[in-house]
């Protein structure tokens, strides 16, 4: 059975070392004014939807996006070395409006 207060904290806990993180390591001129907006995780803390609010244009958010989906690997990574877990979630951006 699921433990939703778990699940919460996870949640605040990711999106606050992938702030940092955006911030600090990623490189990629894409990801201009992009903030973590929120975090979903799963049930079984295997699969985490990162929102993402992004300023600009379509065109910007579009490119902020795909820079985010294309460094998902390393984020995941560098949180792997951040939070002590079994199993990191995958992480999944949702462009939130």
């Amino acid at each position: 059975m699921p433990n939703v207060y778990r699940q919460e904290r996870l949640g605040e806990l990711i999106a606050a070392e992938l702030s940092e993180l955006l911030r600090t390591r990623v490189k990629d001129p894409r990801v201009g004014f992009a903030s973590i907006t929120h975090v979903e995780v799963s049930g079984d803390l295997r699969h985490a939807k990162v929102f993402v609010s992004v300023m600009g244009s379509p065109e910007e958010r579009a490119e902020t996006m795909k820079a985010l989906r294309h460094a998902a690997g390393f984020l995941r990574h560098e949180l792997a070395s951040r939070i002590v877990l079994r199993y990191m979630p995958e992480l999944v951006f949702k462009l939130d409006m």
